[in-house]
């Protein structure tokens, strides 16, 4: 938990400077990619080493990173110049959440039975974006084992429209 605490403040931060650079969504996708950078095992060993110093991490980020505003590489800078560089996929976790109620939006998750054609997709968002009052990020997945319908996952909430789901209720009534 103390971790999660410690990369929500290095999120805000971030989120801060980008707000700054007017530049909120591409510093995000800049945090994600980063993040899944130095998660690799190659970089990742890199980092975690005591072999390496904080001065020799930072200059290795700093040349990486060159093409990147300059606050960016300063704030990646102290992350690591504070022994802090293995929070960075958490960093990037919170950021997008923070962005996400900057700009007025949440992330769904979205399990059907089959593949849906675009329309179909796109009209799906639009009546959650309605009903949420929001803009809605989806991710699709597919689970032939709802037979049919949807189950849509927000935060910690399920709502479960699916076949299985009313197949088990009715099972439930039937045998009671």
């Amino acid at each position: 938990m103390r971790a999660v605490t410690i990369a929500r403040n290095y999120a805000e931060t971030l989120v801060a400077l980008a707000e700054e650079a007017r530049a909120l969504e591409p510093w995000g996708e800049m945090i994600d990619i980063t993040a899944a950078a130095f998660a690799t095992p190659s970089i990742e060993s890199v980092l975690m080493s005591p072999r390496v110093t904080r001065d020799q991490k930072i200059k290795l980020i700093a040349d990486a990173l060159h093409d990147a505003p300059r606050s960016y590489v300063r704030f990646l800078s102290a992350v690591v110049r504070r022994g802090r560089q293995m929070l960075f996929s958490l960093i990037a976790d919170e950021y997008r959440k923070l962005a996400d109620i900057k700009l007025n939006r949440i992330r769904a998750g979205v399990t059907v039975a089959r593949e849906l054609d675009t329309v179909a997709r796109d009209a799906l968002v639009a009546r959650l974006s309605a009903a949420l009052g929001k803009d809605v990020i989806a991710g699709f997945a597919i689970d032939p084992a709802i037979l049919g319908g949807v189950t849509i996952r927000i935060g910690d909430r399920v709502y479960d429209g699916s076949v299985r789901k009313r197949l088990a209720v009715l099972r439930h009534k039937l045998l009671a």
